[in-house]
């Protein structure tokens, strides 16, 4: 099984994604992610769900989907021909100005932005694919998280 990332475009109203999200319960499919938000036009949202399914199951879930009437159009991405990235907000305690300036060094390497700093804190945005993520998460072992909060992927054909 494989992680797949779909994304749907489909009419912006109430109701939209509790009917898509029921298809996937009633089939027994696991969303591993989900994001949505509006797109350029105001009467339509982009749904990402990203589910870790065998290639059968997909084409059953993708035939599926495009039989609702709510939804308008239906992409299965790939790292070749789209852009898909994660965003992870990072609350990181610092104790000190060594401890600091470790951070920020490594927050550079990695073009990471930080976006709060205060007294015991730092909040890092962490933007970009999922392994990119997970190195820049591997250099934080040695400091501690006090949160930390992790959206669905968004994906975009580049074409």
């Amino acid at each position: 099984m494989k992680k797949k990332v779909l994304s749907l475009l489909v009419k912006n109203h109430s109701g939209v994604l509790s009917k898509i999200a029921l298809l996937f319960t009633r089939r027994g499919y696991n969303i591993h992610s989900l994001s949505v938000g509006t797109t350029e036009n105001p009467k339509r949202s982009r749904m990402t769900i990203e589910v870790i399914e065998d290639s059968k199951m997909m084409d059953q879930i993708i035939k599926q989907l495009k039989k609702l009437l709510d939804v308008i159009e239906v992409n299965c991405h790939t790292k070749e021909d789209s852009v898909i990235q994660d965003l992870c907000l990072i609350k990181i305690k610092i104790t000190g100005a060594e401890e600091t300036n470790k951070i920020i060094v490594l927050a550079r390497e990695f073009n990471v932005p930080i976006v709060n700093f205060s007294e015991n804190s730092m909040i890092v945005e962490f933007v970009g694919r999922e392994r990119k993520m997970e190195d820049f998460l591997a250099c934080l072992k040695d400091f501690e998280i006090l949160e930390y909060i992790q959206t669905g992927v968004t994906a975009m054909k580049k074409n």
